[in-house]
């Protein structure tokens, strides 16, 4: 199988958001949102259950009002998953949201009143050892940055941000993670990696306001990318107008390309073309359907001719390159058996899913 180069990893300080740890040397956190109405209960837990069945490590719910924040009991009754309430500018929602007893808040602590209010917020969520995320966002920068720097930009969200750690410290709290995200890519990336400089804590990565499915996965993808790269990062949200399950599932391709994370089939492919002797395009997204349920870390290659196909196949756990009549079928790096155009789906799935319940018996006797 193909060796892994790994990459360095910022060192930061860990956390505990409900059962999962953040930071240090804990595996990079996949998160989203949900976009229901937090006063629909039904809903509301419907869309965690999903977000947590695609393999969402925290789900984030904005409790914006008291409404929401008296669904909340209920909604982190019915859930597993490590819940982060989204506060803005409300010290009474964050108190509300840490009673009711979510993992996790999402707040400013300059905007939500004075040193007794931050204190009141700090104090219970220290009691109910849950931990603060600082999320600094280009749209909303205070007034008295944005006169200074004269717009947006990295240095006035560092600035932010460093203020908000600041009055936290003060009160020594120090459960502490910290996003700067903005839609811009370069000044989104600067920012993290100025801050990361100055800071140990974990840092949340996001291209915020992204775009649509496309667009916004090719833009989360460069800049996460290039920060993952540069060993930055503890958790992600790739933030797409779409349905939040898309947001996970991107968040994993990331990580998965970048060998920081495994999880499902790594499907490898070729673009094909002329010399392809089956359909690869139809055959790819049938087996992204069908082995969509796959969590376990299996490497799959799918190439259309025998030019590059026989390199690919033996670098992967199953593996399928095109002839004529028939095709080859490769299982951990060696020939296997020939298949015909007809049953070769059913053939790669069927032995994804033994290699997946292989893997999974291991696990549990482990």
């Amino acid at each position: 199988m193909r060796d892994t180069i790994v990459l360095p990893r910022h060192k930061t300080r860990q956390i505990q958001v409900g059962k999962v740890s953040v930071g240090g040397d804990a595996p990079i956190a996949v998160q989203s949102m949900t976009n229901t109405l937090t006063t629909d209960i039904d809903a509301t837990v419907n869309q965690i259950q999903r977000l947590a069945h695609a393999g969402a490590d925290i789900v984030r719910v904005s409790v914006p009002d008291p409404e929401s924040a008296a669904a909340m009991p209920e909604i982190l009754a019915q859930t597993d998953v490590p819940i982060i309430a989204d506060i803005h500018f409300s010290y009474k929602m964050a108190l509300a949201a840490l009673d009711a007893g979510v993992h996790g808040l999402r707040l400013n602590p300059g905007n939500i009143g004075g040193r007794e209010r931050v204190e009141r917020v700090v104090k219970k969520a220290t009691e109910r050892g849950v931990s603060i995320r600082i999320g600094v966002n280009a749209g909303s920068l205070e007034k008295e940055l944005n006169e200074k720097y004269g717009e947006p930009c990295a240095d006035a969200m560092v600035e932010s941000a460093l203020s908000h750690i600041h009055i936290l410290e003060e009160m020594d709290f120090y459960d502490i993670k910290v996003s700067l995200k903005a839609s811009n890519i370069p000044m989104t990336v600067t920012a993290y990696r100025k801050l990361a400089e100055k800071v140990t804590y974990p840092l949340h990565l996001g291209i915020t306001e992204s775009g649509s499915r496309f667009g916004g996965t090719v833009k989360s993808s460069i800049g996460l990318g290039l920060l993952l790269a540069d060993g930055i990062g503890d958790t992600i949200r790739v933030s797409l107008a779409a349905e939040p399950e898309e947001e996970i599932k991107v968040g994993f391709e990331i990580l998965k390309s970048l060998g920081l994370r495994h999880r499902g089939v790594n499907l490898i492919a070729c673009p094909s073309c002329a010399r392809q002797k089956f359909n690869v395009i139809d055959t790819v997204s049938e087996l992204e359907q069908r082995l969509s349920h796959i969590q376990e870390n299996i490497d799959v290659a799918v190439i259309g001719c025998v030019v590059n196909g026989p390199g690919e196949a033996r670098e992967v756990n199953v593996g399928i390159t095109g002839g004529y009549p028939v095709h080859m079928m490769y299982r951990d790096g060696e020939k296997s058996e020939k298949i015909k155009t007809g049953n070769m789906i059913d053939k790669l799935v069927e032995d994804v899913e033994r290699r997946a319940a292989i893997i999974r018996e291991q696990a549990e006797k482990n």
